[in-house]
């Protein structure tokens, strides 16, 4: 059969029919900033749906529909299922500490504990079910643990 007599989906199709934004099965804990983040990125996601639908023919523009629907659906869910932890300050690794690290090489390095959604290392945080994190939870100035096969030590705890 010559491909002529085949129908081949147009790549706007393919785009439009997007997979969802897979959802983290660990509970969604956010800090306030996080909190902030997930409210402004609900609202565009709204505005992007909103501005999709008004456009009139959505049939012209499936991809920007499907991508507003997708977000609209990803934002909202993890909207609802926000825990909004505040920073309990103390003597031991927590969520949304702010933690400074010494490595086996000698380098020094600073991250916040944050949720999934907020984390960022590039830019000095971490999630929480990160395997630093987690190997740093409930330890105390001085500790040490071994993350990827390096130990480090805590020499840093606001």
């Amino acid at each position: 059969m010559s491909v002529a007599f085949t129908k081949e989906g147009d790549s706007e199709s393919v785009a439009a029919d997007l997979p969802d934004r897979p959802i983290s099965p660990h509970p969604n804990l956010v800090t306030r900033d996080g909190m902030a983040a997930l409210e402004l990125a609900y609202g565009e996601a709204r505005a992007a749906y909103a501005a999709a639908q008004s456009k009139g023919d959505v049939q012209a523009d499936r991809t920007a529909m499907a991508r507003a629907t997708r977000d609209l659906r990803y934002y909202a869910a993890r909207r609802a299922s926000a825990q909004l932890i505040e920073p309990a300050a103390g003597e031991t690794v927590v969520f949304g500490a702010r933690i400074t690290i010494a490595r086996d090489d000698g380098r020094r390095q600073s991250y916040r504990i944050v949720g999934e959604d907020e984390a960022d290392p590039a830019q000095g945080s971490i999630s929480y079910i990160s395997p630093l994190a987690r190997a740093l939870m409930g330890k105390g100035l001085g500790d040490t643990a071994v993350v990827a096969g390096g130990e480090v030590e805590i020499v840093g705890l606001d």
